[in-house]
């Protein structure tokens, strides 16, 4: 991978990508590009952070829905568009539609997240939720558009999105010129072609690495020509593609070094570590780029690298699973079940020891019916918190030698 093509024949060229930056120049937000020091500390290089979370559709996409919209002929303005979309494409065309006074009509696979639903509809277009996947939406798009002449704004595979979203490449070099790596999510491949295509042509050195979320490797099977499987629920929804772009792959092919594979955890870990250190909200496919740093330091160590934030839409239910599932590995959130005798006074005996070893108990309660345990015993179930994993051992030691039997932790 990675070599220069012939721009002659290139589908978008560095000309392209400026073009788009000049079209959007005026409605799209230029966002941030800050060094992170403490997370370029713990991943041993100089990290920063574009964070594209903080458009007001908290998403890249509008950068490249509306160098698309700005395109149409009056007379496909009149008509009105057609989108598919998991949800962030979707809301990029509903805002910049709307704005512009076209019709627009986004469909969304079942499943999608609602925040990303209701966002849409609150930009006024009309949402259409069908298909388990966004592969089986586009199939629904194609008959609709067809039947009612809507445009379609594919989420990738189009020059002018394309174009739109390499405008971050960029800002990010003119923001920080000494960025030799940047690290971007892949989906259907438009940011990341966008991207390398702006990059390579300002410094043909930089190295451009593409990240995909484990259970979707579409991209990365595409260029290497693997079979690995795709299936299942990701928290990086929005990187969740079956087929990427035929444009985007070639773009890909010719211009991008590598392509990075992260697992949920590693995904969940990237999105509490964003949140708990830049105080900064990022959904799962935002935090592609820093979970795969993350997950591998070794091979980006001192070098000047550029993660793209690429969005902040993540129901705050969820965001509130993965915070509490990080305090888990991290041992400071413990659910711990005990065997007991059922007398007065064991729950105080519990309670004062897990006191004195400095752990704070968070819930308990007691199961007596549904146990394996005899009649005079009882389990006594606790979700307790603790600094860090050292602690947790500490606190599991001093109940195990005071007679409690422990299950858990």
């Amino acid at each position: 991978m990675s070599h220069l093509p012939d721009t002659a024949h290139a589908a978008v060229t560095l000309a392209d990508v400026r073009q788009a930056a000049v079209v959007i120049r005026d409605s799209v937000m230029v966002t941030a590009c800050n060094e992170s020091r403490t997370l370029g500390e713990i991943c041993g290089c100089r990290l920063f952070l574009k964070f594209e979370n903080l458009q007001f559709t908290a998403t890249f996409k509008e950068r490249g829905a509306l160098n698309r919209l700005q395109a149409l002929s009056p007379e496909e303005r009149k008509r009105g568009v057609i989108a598919m979309s998991a949800g962030n494409h979707a809301q990029g065309v509903a805002y910049h539609a709307k704005r512009l006074g076209i019709p627009a009509t986004i469909v969304m696979p079942i499943g999608s997240p609602m925040v990303k639903i209701e966002n849409t509809r609150r930009h006024g277009a009309e949402v259409i939720i069908t298909g388990q996947t966004l592969e089986e939406a586009a199939t629904f798009v194609r008959s609709h558009a067809a039947a009612h002449g809507f445009t379609l704004v594919h989420p990738y595979d189009d020059p002018l999105i394309i174009a739109g979203q390499g405008t971050i490449g960029l800002e990010m070099l003119e923001a920080v010129p000494e960025i030799d790596t940047l690290v971007v999510p892949i989906g259907g491949g438009g940011l990341i072609s966008g991207i390398a295509t702006a990059a390579k042509a300002l410094k043909p050195s930089i190295r451009i690495v593409g990240v995909q979320a484990q259970l979707y490797p579409s991209m990365y099977n595409a260029i290497r020509g693997e079979q690995l499987p795709m299936r299942g629920d990701t928290l990086a929804e929005g990187i969740a593609v079956k087929a990427p772009g035929k444009i985007t792959t070639k773009i890909v092919r010719d211009l991008v070094d590598d392509i990075m594979l992260v697992s949920e955890d590693q995904i969940e870990r990237a999105v509490a570590t964003l949140i708990s250190i830049e105080k900064t909200v990022v959904e799962g496919a935002g935090a592609a780029g820093l979970a795969a740093v993350l997950a591998a330091p070794e091979r980006f160590a001192g070098r000047n690298v550029g993660l793209v934030l690429t969005g902040g839409n993540i129901d705050t239910r969820l965001i509130a699973s993965v915070l509490t599932r990080e305090l888990a590995r991290e041992g400071r959130l413990t659910q711990l079940a005990l065997d007991i005798v059922d007398r007065p006074g064991q729950l105080a005996a519990v309670c004062n020891l897990l006191a004195s070893a400095g752990a704070n108990v968070i819930e308990v309660s007691h199961q007596r019916t549904f146990s394996d345990l005899p009649a005079k015993a009882t389990m006594l179930e606790l979700v307790i918190e603790t600094r860090d994993r050292v602690h947790l051992e500490d606190v599991l030691t001093k109940l195990g030698a005071e007679g409690f039997s422990v299950r858990g932790g």
